[in-house]
């Protein structure tokens, strides 16, 4: 789970390009190496509408929806029929600090939060990946494919439709 829910608060709101963006729709790949080089791949898609609304939906190797908004993270795990509900502890705000992100070469960037440092790469002026260390010396790295950005998201796609008979834990 942990190698989920950080990458998740610092990096959802970062499905951007460099430069003003509102929205954000694209496929991940979302990769964790530990110390020992053991590396776990996650996929899925990612929509995000900026201030701070998120929906990640993974597909592999399970399937579970995680829905960010300011307050609370809601992870949706059909599998278990479980759902955790979280408050979000820290005002991190990546569409702010990724457009303070300071250029370190061709389509590359790099920016901080939180004593983390974050590197971005970019093509044709949208985030291809981001990668960082996470607390846990993990090396994070998310890959984004068919990226679209800037057209029209609803709401009330960030509202979480969590299944009467799930179990709900709150953290």
């Amino acid at each position: 789970m942990r190698y989920i829910l950080l990458p998740l608060a610092l990096f959802s709101l970062s499905f951007a390009s460099i430069e003003n963006i509102s929205t954000f729709k694209a496929d991940f790949v979302q990769s964790v190496t530990d110390e020992k080089n053991k590396v776990l791949h996650y996929n899925g898609n990612v929509i995000a509408l900026k201030p701070q609304n998120a929906l990640w939906k993974y597909s592999k190797p399970v399937t579970k929806d995680v829905y960010m908004n300011p307050q609370t993270i809601v992870i949706i795990e059909p599998e278990i029929e479980q759902v955790i509900i979280r408050k979000v502890e820290s005002n991190f705000d990546f569409f702010n600090m990724i457009s303070h992100a300071k250029k370190i070469g061709e389509n590359r960037y790099e920016t901080s939060f939180q004593n983390t440092k974050f590197n971005i790469r970019t093509k044709n002026e949208m985030v291809e990946s981001i990668s960082y260390k996470d607390e846990f010396e993990n090396q994070i790295e998310i890959v984004f494919k068919n990226q679209i950005q800037n057209e029209s998201i609803e709401k009330d796609l960030f509202v979480p439709k969590i299944p009467k008979d799930f179990d709900v834990i709150k953290d």
